[in-house]
C-alpha cells in the first residue's frame, strides 16, 4: 500500500509518475516536526536493517552513519564523504520477519539528511530547511516488496541499445583519431571484445559543448564512419556548462532566449568550469530544455548513438564572484598589505570550487517565478538528461541512444543510467561498487556502472583484473581512468591473455545479462538484489552485503582483496559453484548450504547458479553485434525453464 503526504507546498520535480492521492492526517510510522524546517523521526529497534539511498556511501544497510542527500562533485570518496553525485530520498526500514516494514521517499529537491543510527543508535532522523515536500509512505510483505512497489510509481526505467552492454575503453587525454585508433587496434589485434571508445572533453573545441575539435578531426563524420565500420561506437561528453564565447552559436542563442540561469538581478551567472567562464542552462524551464537537447542533433546527425553527460551537479570551480576576490587577496599581497604566510593561497583554493555560497547566487525561472538554485540543486542533472532523452525522442524516434549521467535525482532512472562518478583505483571502491548496485536498483537506476579499475589514481594489474571480474556482470561495462594517472589499458600489463579471457566472459553471458535487464525493466524489479531480499528468513544471508543476487538465478561474489586467493562466501541455499578458466573451460561444483572458502584465480569469473536454476551462454566474439545465438547452450539444472528475453 502506497500513501501520499503533502506538506506545505512542495516543489513539483516530477520524480512520481503514478497518480496517488494525498492522505488525511499523519504517517502510521514515526513522528513529524515542522517548527524549524521539516524532521521525521523514528525508533528503530535493534534488528531494523535500512536500505536505499541510492548512489551513497559505505554499506547496503545505511544504519550507523549521517548521510546528506546533495548532488556534489567531490571526487576523494573516502568513507567520511556524506555526499556523492546523486540524490536519491528513498529508504527502506526492515524489520525483522514477522515485524513490520515500510518505505519512505520524500520528495524534495534540496539538500535532505539522513541521521540513521549516528547520533543515536536506535535513532532515525530525516531533517531538511523548509516543510515544503511530498511523502510517500510504502508498507508490503517484504522488503523487496516494498522496492517494487516503488519501482512502480516512479515510471519504468531506461532501456539502452544492445551495443551498450558491450565493452567499453576510455581515458581522459584521447584527443586525436591515432589515440582511438591505437586504442582500437590493439583490441582487434589481440582479440579482445571492444564495442566503444568513450571521449572525454579532448575531443571538443576549446572544452565547448557541441563542438569538435576541426584540427585534430578534420572530417568528424568520417571518422565516426570510419570506426562503426570497426563495430565501434564513439561515445562523446557533454558537460553542463556553456561557454561566453561571442561566435560560439550555443552561447549566442541562450543569451538571445533567456535561457541561461540568472543572479537575482537578472544577470546571467558566471562561473568557471572547463571552457573558463561558463554560463549554466536553465533546465528546469521546459523552452531551455528543448533547446538544449536539440543541440545533440549536432553530433546525431554525424553518426552519433550515445553519449554521457558530465558535470552536471552543476560542478563549479569558482564563481565571478570569486574570482574578483582571488584578485583582490592576490593584490593584497603584491601591495604587501598581507604577507604570503598569513595568507594560506592552498586552503583558499580548495575551498573555492562548488561553494554553497555560489549556488546560493543563482536563480531558476519556473512558471515565470524566480527559484533559487539552493531550493531545486538536486534536479540540475536529472533534467539536463531529461533534456537530451526528449530530443532524441524528436531527433531518433525509431532508435534507442546510449544515455547516462554523472548526476541524478530519482526520476531521472526513466531517461538515462548513471556511472558512479569519478572513484579511485582503490580496494575499497571496488567493495563500494558492488555494495551501490542494489541500492541503486532499488531506486529506479538500472543502466549503472563504476569506472573499472578507478578513474583517479594509479591500477595496479591484479586491481584491473579483479574490478573487470565484478564489471563483467553490470549492465555498463567501462574502463575510464583521468590524465596523469597510470594508462590501465589491458596492453599496459603483462598478461593480456588474462584480459581476452575475463572481457570474453562478459561476452558470453550478455544474452543472460540482456534479458535480465530487461525483465527488471518490464516488471519494475530488481536486477540486482541484497541476498536478505531473496532469502529473509536467514539471519547470515541479511547481514551478508559483499555477495548480490543478479537475477533470479545467480549469486555473485567477487573477490574484492588485494593478493588474495580466493573469498569467504555464504550459500543461504545449495548452490553450482561456477568459475569461467582461460581457454574457455567452464568448472562446476555443487556446493551445499553454508559457509565456504572458495579459490579464485586472477584469471578466473566465479559465480554461483542457484539449485535449480540454469543460465545461457553463448560464444564469444569481439563486439556484440557479432554474437552468434546459434552457439547458445546453458549451464547449471538443464531442466530448469528459462525465459530468454529479446526485444
Amino acid at each position: 500500500m502506497i500513501q501520499k503526504y503533502v506538506f506545505g507546498e512542495p516543489f513539483e520535480t516530477e520524480a512520481v509518475t503514478a497518480l496517488i492521492p494525498a492522505s488525511e492526517g499523519a504517517p502510521a510510522f514515526g513522528s513529524i516536526c515542522m517548527e524549524n524546517g521539516f524532521s521525521f523521526s523514528y525508533r528503530l529497534a535493534p534488528e531494523d536493517i535500512v536500505y536505499g539511498l541510492g548512489e551513497a556511501n559505505r554499506g547496503i544497510n545505511k544504519r550507523g552513519y549521517r548521510y546528506i542527500s546533495c548532488c556534489s562533485d567531490d571526487p576523494i570518496h573516502t568513507e567520511d564523504k556524506r555526499s556523492l553525485y546523486g540524490a536519491h530520498n528513498f529508504i527502506i526500514v526492515s524489520g525483522a520477519p514477522g515485524k513490520a516494514s515500510f518505505g519512505l521517499f520524500f520528495d524534495y529537491p534540496a539538500a535532505m539528511t539522513f541521521d540513521i543510527g549516528y547520533s543515536c543508535r536506535e535513532h532515525l532522523a530525516v531533517s531538511c530547511e523548509k516543510a515544503d515536500l511530498y511523502l510517500y509512505v510504502i508498507t508490503g510483505e517484504s522488503a523487496c516488496d516494498i522496492a517494487c512497489q516503488f519501482r512502480g510509481i516512479i515510471g519504468k526505467s531506461y532501456i539502452p541499445p544492445k551495443f551498450a552492454f558491450g565493452y567499453g575503453q576510455s581515458r581522459w587525454g584521447y584527443a586525436s583519431p591515432e589515440d582511438f585508433r591505437e586504442v582500437l587496434q590493439k583490441h582487434r589485434q589481440a582479440h579482445i571484445p571492444l564495442d566503444m571508445l568513450y571521449m572525454d572533453i579532448d575531443y571538443m573545441e576549446d572544452y565547448k559543448d557541441f563542438t569538435v575539435n576541426s584540427k585534430n578531426f578534420p572530417d568528424f563524420q568520417a571518422f565516426v564512419e570510419e570506426m562503426k565500420r570497426e563495430n565501434i561506437r564513439l561515445i562523446p561528453i557533454i558537460d553542463a556548462g556553456v561557454k561566453i564565447e561571442q561566435g560560439y552559436p550555443v552561447y549566442e542563442e541562450g543569451i538571445e532566449r533567456g535561457y541561461f540561469c540568472t543572479r537575482e538581478d537578472g544577470s546571467e551567472f558566471e562561473a568557471c568550469v572547463w571552457p573558463g567562464m561558463t554560463h549554466f542552462p536553465d533546465f528546469l524551464k521546459p523552452e531551455a530544455r528543448k533547446w538544449f537537447g536539440h543541440w545533440y542533433k549536432v553530433l546525431l546527425d554525424a553518426g552519433i548513438e550515445g553519449f554521457w553527460n558530465d558535470m552536471n551537479e552543476p560542478a563549479i570551480f569558482f564563481s565571478a564572484e570569486e574570482e574578483a576576490l582571488l584578485k583582490e587577496w592576490m593584490q593584497d599581497i603584491v601591495e604587501e598589505k598581507e604577507t604570503f604566510h598569513s595568507f594560506n593561497l592552498s586552503d583558499r583554493s580548495k575551498a573555492l570550487p562548488n561553494k554553497p555560497e555560489d549556488y546560493g547566487r543563482f536563480y531558476h525561472e519556473v512558471d515565470g517565478k524566480k527559484i533559487p538554485h539552493q531550493q531545486v540543486h538536486n534536479l540540475y542533472g536529472f533534467n539536463m538528461t531529461r533534456a537530451a532523452a526528449e530530443a532524441f525522442a524528436d531527433l531518433a524516434p525509431d532508435r534507442r541512444i546510449l544515455l547516462f549521467s554523472r548526476a541524478s535525482y530519482i526520476g531521472m532512472h526513466r531517461y538515462g543510467g548513471i556511472w558512479t562518478g569519478d572513484n579511485m583505483s582503490w580496494w575499497s571502491h571496488l567493495l563500494l561498487n558492488l555494495k551501490m548496485l542494489p541500492s541503486l536498483n532499488m531506486c529506479g537506476f538500472l543502466y549503472i556502472g563504476a569506472d573499472l579499475g578507478g578513474f583517479g589514481s594509479d591500477a595496479t594489474e591484479d586491481l584491473m583484473l579483479r574490478w573487470l571480474a565484478l564489471g563483467v556482470f553490470t549492465p555498463l561495462m567501462r574502463n575510464h581512468s583521468a590524465a596523469g594517472t597510470r594508462r590501465q589499458e589491458f596492453y599496459q600489463f603483462e598478461h593480456t591473455e588474462d584480459f581476452r579471457h575475463i572481457i570474453g566472459v562478459r561476452y558470453r553471458l550478455i544474452p543472460y545479462l540482456y534479458s535480465e535487464y530487461l525483465k527488471a525493466a518490464r516488471d519494475d524489479d530488481l536486477m540486482f538484489k541484497p541476498l536478505a531480499f531473496v532469502y529473509p528468513q536467514d539471519r547470515i544471508a541479511c547481514h551478508t552485503e559483499d555477495q548480490l543476487v543478479l537475477g533470479n538465478e545467480i549469486m555473485i561474489a567477487p573477490v574484492y582483496t588485494q593478493n588474495a586467493i580466493g573469498r569467504p562466501v555464504y550459500l543461504p541455499e545449495e548452490m553450482l559453484f561456477v568459475k569461467f578458466l582461460p581457454g574457455g573451460a567452464i568448472y562446476q561444483e555443487t556446493l551445499p548450504a553454508g559457509h565456504h572458502f572458495v579459490e579464485v584465480a586472477l584469471n578466473e569469473v566465479p559465480l554461483f547458479i542457484r539449485k535449480g536454476k540454469k543460465i545461457p551462454l553463448v560464444d564469444a566474439a569481439e563486439y556484440v553485434e557479432a554474437l552468434d545465438m546459434g552457439t547458445l547452450c546453458y549451464i547449471g539444472d538443464q531442466n530448469a525453464p528459462y525465459e530468454l528475453t529479446e526485444e
